[in-house]
């Protein structure tokens, strides 16, 4: 990076798909598995996570935009052995299979926090942006996603000499990769070299501490081989193990107790394992400028940290040197949680703004504000090499929302999965948003063709 070439984090929010619907697939997922089967809505969906998209890009962020994956995953049902056209295929799965279709029609990818750990170009030993796909293997309906986030990064990350886009790790338990929902990096300025915050859950090989209610998803050993991947250096890389009890509180990834940005550490007391050795290592290596803010489980206890996803917020960096908060509406309507949000705001502390949004139907499965958003930090070139139709603005905005009316349905339950014209629906919805967002054929109906 040239010396006057500025650096920001552009953060990337998954569009919510057309196939939104709660079917209660994540275990471990408190929101997920206690709203399902009840009726979605997937049109407000994706306009609560567009509004989202739009105030921040208004407020003067650098806002991207990640496409939905096709859904349901025919292609993976042929895969498997099922014949016949894909209205056939459908109807077969509808009348024996009901669960296993809802799966397979998942909007999860929606969760862009799980999409990727993404290294920037002041990191990596090679100076390019480094992006290792999230395998997911733990949960079936987003083990699938990986092929198709691939794709969707490859076309909007495409230029070789900026950007290296690396498929998932192997698909096997040793290696559960859950992405940037448990990776933070901290850093003086966006293009200078920072420390890079790697949490697990578990270690496969060696390791003696795990959670006996709710699986860890993340291994130890997956993020050292991301951090190989990426080529980071051990002086400027943390890892740290998440508190087994909150995985059983039901806190599934790391970004639902804590959050950081540039040199803000906004945890919960309970957050990690050994918590002092972890804020004693990322300090260190921060060169004595971490800025911690641990709650007390006093003032907000774990399971309302959980109901309410105040840390699974956006910590957005301010001119003045501030930090913007962004957090769920839950946080207001839990008020031991706004309590403390109130005296945040008020302490002279780095946190001095609170934004508040409405994503209810995000939230009620299972994703708050972080886990719409990938972040990525750029220089002024890189940014100029992504995607230029991926990047909100006023003009996308207003496509994005007319497209959404258009094609989503504003009510959709487990059932109407099985309604053979929604496949149509979706396959209409896609083509049109390839074209829009300028990606490309990226999904299988377009690489392979329709099958009616």
């Amino acid at each position: 990076m040239s010396s006057n070439e500025r650096a920001f984090e552009a953060n990337f929010d998954g569009l919510v798909g057309p196939t939104h619907h709660y079917g209660g697939h994540s275990f471990g997922n408190v929101a997920s598995t206690g709203n399902a089967k009840q009726a979605a809505n997937p049109r407000q969906a994706a306009l609560q996570g567009l509004a989202k998209m739009k105030a921040l890009a208004d407020l003067g962020y650098q806002q991207g935009v990640l496409p939905p994956q096709e859904r349901p995953a025919l292609w993976l049902m042929r895969d498997l052995g099922y014949t016949g056209t894909d209205q056939e295929i459908i109807k077969s799965l509808a009348n024996t299979s009901p669960g296993f279709l809802s799966a397979m029609s998942s909007a999860s990818s929606m969760w862009t926090a799980n999409a990727a750990t993404v290294s920037p170009s002041a990191d990596t030993q090679d100076g390019r942006v480094h992006f290792t796909v999230a395998n997911l293997q733990n949960k079936f309906h987003r083990a699938i996603e990986h092929r198709q986030t691939f794709r969707s990064l490859k076309a909007i990350f495409s230029n070789p000499a900026h950007f290296t886009v690396h498929e998932a790790l192997p698909m096997m338990a040793a290696l559960g990769d859950e992405g940037a929902a448990n990776h933070t990096r901290f850093c003086h300025d966006y293009g200078q070299a920072g420390v890079e915050f790697f949490v697990y859950g578990r270690q496969h090989w060696g390791g003696q501490v795990e959670p006996s209610k709710y699986p860890a998803r993340q291994t130890r050993e997956a993020c050292e081989a991301v951090i190989r991947r990426h080529g980071l250096a051990a002086s400027h890389t943390v890892m740290a193990q998440q508190n087994p009890a909150v995985i059983d509180a039901g806190v599934f990834h790391n970004d639902v107790i804590a959050v950081g940005n540039q040199n803000v550490l906004f945890c919960h007391q309970d957050a990690f394992l050994r918590s002092e050795q972890v804020y004693a290592e990322l300090n260190e290596k921060m060169a004595g400028q971490l800025q911690l803010i641990e709650v007390a489980r006093d003032s907000v206890s774990v399971a309302d940290a959980v109901k309410s996803y105040l840390f699974n917020s956006q910590l957005l960096a301010k001119p003045n040197g501030k930090q913007r908060l962004l957090v769920p509406e839950e946080c207001k309507n839990t008020p031991a949680v706004w309590a403390y949000l109130q005296s945040l705001q008020s302490s002279g502390g780095p946190i001095d703004e609170l934004l508040v949004y409405d994503l209810k139907q995000s939230m009620q499965n299972g994703g708050g504000p972080a886990c719409l958003r990938l972040r990525v930090a750029l220089t002024e070139s890189e940014a100029a090499q992504v995607n230029a139709g991926v990047w909100m603005n006023d003009t996308l905005y207003l496509q994005l929302c007319s497209w959404v009316e258009r094609h989503y349905r504003d009510r959709l339950l487990e059932s109407d999965l099985f309604d053979p014209q929604l496949l149509n629906e979706v396959r209409t919805a896609l083509d049109e948003l390839t074209q829009i967002m300028r990606l490309g054929s990226i999904y299988p109906f377009q690489l392979h063709g329709r099958d009616e």
